[in-house]
């Protein structure tokens, strides 16, 4: 294991519950770090990495980071690995998750991109369903599959053929998967989509979807600078709000950015916020393009982290294709106190 750490300064623990009904003590001194992470951080992780998601871990009281490999001409990146943490800013290298141009994957050769993963407490013990998406050689286009594991480092056993194959609009790609579970209904959702969004409903083996349910979701609206989608949906709940999170413009371009809008049910209406855009380019400080996200619950907090990607300073002239050039970042998430999220400040 390879362990990296991308902060001078000494950071404080994050104290997290091991178990969902478990009581939380966050002493005064660790709530003041658990806001600031505005040390020097970026990126946390080494290389190059993209579409990164995020899940602590009741299990092993820890955080993992999974994305895409990155730094592969035509993002041709054939595997999943995934980073382990304590604190949100010393992350060791767990290896390899999922190769998709091994035998793990029948259906698949290659084209990892944009995990997602979900715990679920099953009996004494937990499952991890792992979603992704990759080129299927038969069809020549990307789907969307899932594996399973008892631990989130892996090893992962595929389910053997994709979970989505077709576009409910007829266009677009099926890729960028999020998934998510309700806590008012405690049924688990599935999200996805390049050029459209969609949704629908996980069966209850987590490894198939009601197709009755398929739901295109696509926000309305907005233009290149403001909330157009793109791709990368991300659905998240608090305070009886649902928020969805979604990528303008395309992966290569510095104005790449995160825009969002509320609803009241999984798969119902997206209304698109008034100020839409919280996450974008800061040319002065030489961010760039920073979006597709996830989004982190510190356990027994109102703490929140959006982690994302953004393009290397050092790779953003065109001729030096930025588009695979992507490194993991993250940043304190806030919102009002009327529940709109303020503008993220990506940090270096």
């Amino acid at each position: 294991m390879r362990i990296f750490s991308f902060v001078a300064l000494s950071v404080l623990p994050l104290w997290v519950c091991a178990a969902a009904d478990s009581a939380v003590t966050v002493p005064a001194a660790a709530e003041m770090e658990l806001s600031a992470l505005d040390n020097g951080h970026n990126p946390i992780l080494p290389d190059f990495h993209a579409d990164p998601e995020i899940l602590f871990s009741e299990k092993t009281g820890k955080y993992y980071v999974y994305s895409t490999t990155d730094g592969v001409p035509g993002w041709g990146g054939h595997y999943f690995s995934v980073f382990s943490s304590t604190d949100l800013v010393n992350w060791t290298d767990e290896g390899v998750i999922l190769d998709l141009k091994s035998e793990q994957v029948p259906w698949s050769t290659g084209n990892a991109w944009a995990p997602a993963i979900i715990e679920r407490k099953e009996g004494d013990g937990y499952r991890y369903y792992f979603y992704y998406s990759g080129h299927n050689p038969l069809t020549d286009r990307k789907e969307i599959g899932v594996a399973v594991s008892d631990d989130p480092a892996g090893p992962f056993t595929d389910s053997g053929r994709p979970i989505v194959a077709d576009s409910p609009t007829g266009g677009g790609q099926q890729i960028d998967v999020d998934v998510f579970r309700d806590p008012v209904s405690g049924k688990y959702f599935l999200y996805w989509g390049n050029g459209y969004m969609a949704g629908a409903e996980l069966n209850d083996d987590l490894v198939s979807i009601d197709p009755a349910t398929v739901t295109v979701m696509t926000p309305e609206g907005g233009t290149l600078e403001t909330h157009a989608f793109r791709e990368a949906p991300y659905v998240f709940y608090r305070d009886g709000l649902y928020y969805y999170m979604w990528s303008v413009d395309d992966t290569g371009s510095p104005n790449y950015h995160v825009a969002y809008g509320t609803g009241d049910s999984p798969l119902g209406r997206i209304k698109v916020a008034d100020e839409p855009v919280i996450l974008r380019q800061n040319p002065g400080k030489e961010i760039y393009g920073p979006a597709h996200n996830s989004v982190i619950n510190i356990p027994g907090t109102d703490e929140w982290r959006i982690v994302y990607h953004r393009i290397n300073k050092d790779y953003i002239d065109r001729d030096k294709a930025p588009g695979i050039h992507r490194q993991v970042c993250i940043d304190r998430l806030s919102f009002n106190p009327d529940g709109t999220i303020r503008p993220v400040i990506p940090t270096d």
